[in-house]
């Protein structure tokens, strides 16, 4: 065979092969398609957000899951702050001590140092000569006072009814001094057996909270006003500060303050008492700053700084400073539209407060996340390194 032919069956081979795959694709099932695999950033699960492009997206409700806060963005007052030293102590308005009113032995704990009570609820069991004398009076009390007012003040002489009735109204008060309550003394007067009337006696809860002192051992014979237990409202605590007298000026009972844990974490409380005279050795005015502390994060000893406003301010739009973050070098927040969360580059001003100053970037009503800005954060740099999307 000459090379001439060879060379023209090679031709034509090709030409049939080509033919046969046009065939196949021009003959191909209308809704067959070419799967090809979605990149695994973009690949989602029900309910778990997903980074793409250097954006977010994570749904209000996986957002809350998350402990991703938003907020608009508005004007507010930036003022100068004096950062003094500050004390975490008891609020004595939300605190009980309990104390017997009588002498009497401890017979048993109810409760203990750091428990969580309710109001009513049993603390120490107590018992006294006194209280068992007191007690049974009442019952006697109690039963001539029943017979001699079903026999009815034509039977029995008016003295002798009156009697009856103030020896039981006053055996019932005797107790109620001694510090049995008033659903205890039912109990003993309905049961009505001498045999109850031992003298012992509960100490009760009269709030919820918890105990921050139980002073004493079970068997101890403790006198009348001795403090067993003291239960305090750990919701809310007050800080106390000392302002100098220039600083203090700017002080008024209702201005918010910041109470600085750490130098990463602030919460916000509320002036609630300016003392007026200063103190002798420090020449300075006393301030206390109430707390809200529902977070359990303050305790009574706890010593803490309190950046209080100075000065007039200034009107700004502003953000809070733990919504700020650096991204490629650029003070940068996370702008929510709808289920997006975009870093958006942003230029400040001053910081104050806790806020940052916000002079481009951003316009008031915006929305931007103002928690868990560095998880946010986080999840973008994955992203960008072609780790996928983070849970």
């Amino acid at each position: 065979m000459t090379r001439k032919m060879k060379s023209s069956l090679g031709v034509a081979a090709i030409a049939i092969v080509i033919a046969g795959a046009a065939f196949a694709l021009i003959n191909q099932p209308p809704n067959a398609k070419n799967e090809v695999a979605a990149p695994a950033s973009q690949e989602t699960e029900h309910g778990e957000e997903h980074e793409e492009g250097g954006v977010v997206e994570m749904t209000a409700a996986d957002r809350k899951a998350k402990g991703v806060t938003t907020a608009p963005v508005d004007m507010r007052v930036l003022t100068d702050e004096a950062v003094v030293p500050g004390e975490v102590t008891l609020d004595l308005y939300r605190s009980a001590q309990i104390a017997p009113r009588i002498s009497a032995q401890i017979v048993a704990r109810q409760a203990r140092l750091g428990d969580h009570v309710k109001t009513g609820q049993a603390l120490v069991t107590l018992s006294s000569v006194e209280m068992a004398d007191a007690q049974g009076n009442l019952i006697v009390a109690t039963r001539e006072w029943s017979r001699v007012r079903e026999l009815g003040r034509e039977i029995v002489s008016e003295r002798r009814y009156v009697e009856a009735q103030v020896a039981a109204e006053q055996a019932r008060a005797k107790l109620l001094a001694f510090g049995m309550t008033p659903e205890q003394i039912e109990a003993l007067v309905k049961n009505g057996d001498a045999s109850k009337a031992t003298g012992t006696f509960d100490l009760l809860a009269p709030q919820d909270g918890t105990v921050v002192k139980d002073d004493f051992v079970v068997g101890e014979v403790v006198d009348a006003g001795r403090v067993l237990f003291q239960i305090t409202d750990e919701s809310r605590v007050w800080v106390q500060a000392q302002l100098t007298p220039d600083q203090a000026a700017h002080a008024e009972v209702g201005s918010s303050v910041r109470i600085l844990i750490d130098k990463d974490h602030a919460v916000g409380g509320r002036i609630v008492q300016v003392h007026h005279t200063l103190d002798e050795t420090t020449r300075t005015l006393p301030i206390r700053v109430e707390v809200d502390n529902a977070g359990d994060e303050l305790h009574p000893g706890q010593y803490v700084s309190v950046a209080v406003g100075v000065g007039d301010g200034k009107q700004a739009l502003a953000v809070p400073e733990a919504a700020v973050t650096l991204m490629d070098g650029n003070p940068t927040v996370f702008k929510v539209e709808g289920d997006e969360l975009h870093p958006t580059a942003i230029k400040t001003g001053v910081t104050r407060g806790g806020w940052v100053e916000v002079t481009a970037g951003l316009s008031a009503g915006d929305k931007i996340a103002t928690t868990e800005v560095f998880l946010l954060k986080s999840l973008i740099q994955k992203s960008q390194m072609g780790e996928g999307h983070g849970h």
